[in-house]
């Protein structure tokens, strides 16, 4: 493929490859939840753990659905490094079905819970540059700027508070999932508290 790469339909095709993978990513998670096999609403209860995985990591994949949805409207083009990041992007946000059923059925242990935090700081290893390269190559303007600007500082901000999260977890592991809680809140604020701080 040339530097040129596809214009808008190349980009509405990997937007449609993208949002397939991740509707599939939220099923599997959904077929994770085993109803279970005795009655009584105290047997449900037991399945907490399980369900509260699968509540932060569907806000986690739900989020990552949303910024990848505003970020690729700033696309114009479709290249090869972006096409290759949008893939490792994929891959490790499928993993996440599996780290969460892992952290559900160990009951939020402490190893259980460094792997759910590793499986929440992989995707941001092809995010970060995938946005680095739509920057480079799509929309200019003071618009675009601002956005990319502002998402950055909550994506450092974001794999910070990850980081964070792994020493805490061998103090309790629900500090640890704290952690991927108040990065799941940081995202769905209209504005980064960042944004004060650094101005616009």
């Amino acid at each position: 493929m040339s530097e040129g790469g596809e214009g808008r339909p190349g980009i509405g095709r990997v937007e449609a490859f993208s949002d397939g993978v991740i509707a599939i990513i939220v099923t599997i998670m959904v077929l994770e939840l085993h109803a279970p096999e005795l009655p009584g609403l105290d047997k449900l209860l037991h399945l907490w753990p399980v369900f509260l995985a699968y509540l932060l990591s569907f806000a986690y994949v739900g989020i990552y659905w949303a910024n990848h949805h505003r970020l690729f409207s700033h696309a114009t083009r479709v290249t090869n490094l972006l096409i290759w990041l949008n893939l490792g992007l994929l891959f490790t946000l499928s993993l996440i079905p599996f780290t969460a059923a892992y952290l559900g059925e160990q009951h939020f242990s402490r190893d259980a819970t460094l792997v759910y935090l590793a499986s929440m700081v992989l995707p941001g290893v092809f995010y970060v540059p995938l946005q680095g390269e739509i920057r480079r190559t799509g929309v200019h303007g003071t618009e675009a700027e601002t956005y990319h600007r502002q998402t950055s500082r909550k994506g450092v901000a974001a794999v910070m508070i990850y980081l964070a999260g792994a020493p805490l977890s061998f103090i309790s592991p629900w500090l640890g999932i704290a952690a991927a809680a108040l990065v799941a809140f940081l995202w769905c604020l209209p504005k980064s508290p960042f944004d004060a701080l650094f101005g616009e």
